[in-house]
C-alpha cells in the first residue's frame, strides 16, 4: 500500500503532477481533516478502472458497510469526494483499490 500525496491548493493557485497508483493505496485522516478531500483518477489506459474507496460505517443492523465500484472508463478522468467518516478508527487511514493500475493516476486536494 501507498499512501497518496495531497497537493494543497493555495489563493495564488498551485500547479499539480498526477502521480501513479497502486493497486491498494491508502489516505491519512490527517489529510483529509473534518471536510475530506477530492481524489481525481485520470485514467490514461486501455481498459476501465474500477476503484473502491473503503467505508469504515457500519448499517443499522451493525454489518460492515458496502462499497460501490466507481468506475473511470478508459481516456476519462473521475472526480471522487472522499469523507472524512470512511477513516477506519483502527488504522487511521481511508483505503483506495483499483483494478488496474497501468497509465492510471491521481490528485488528491483536501478541502480546506
Amino acid at each position: 500500500m501507498a499512501a497518496l500525496t495531497p497537493t494543497r491548493p493555495t489563493a495564488a493557485g498551485v500547479a499539480w503532477s498526477p502521480q501513479a497508483v497502486s493497486s491498494s493505496d491508502t489516505i491519512s485522516s490527517s489529510v483529509l481533516g473534518s471536510r475530506g478531500a477530492i481524489l481525481v483518477v485520470t485514467n490514461a489506459g486501455g481498459s476501465d478502472d474500477s476503484v473502491e474507496v473503503s467505508d469504515a460505517g457500519v448499517t443499522p443492523a451493525g454489518n460492515p458497510a458496502d462499497t460501490t465500484p466507481i468506475t473511470v472508463p478508459a481516456g476519462t478522468s473521475v472526480a471522487i469526494r472522499i469523507s472524512p467518516r470512511a477513516v477506519d478508527p483502527s488504522t487511521g487511514v481511508v483505503t483506495v483499490t483499483h483494478s488496474q493500475t497501468s497509465d492510471v493516476t491521481y490528485v488528491l486536494v483536501p478541502v480546506e
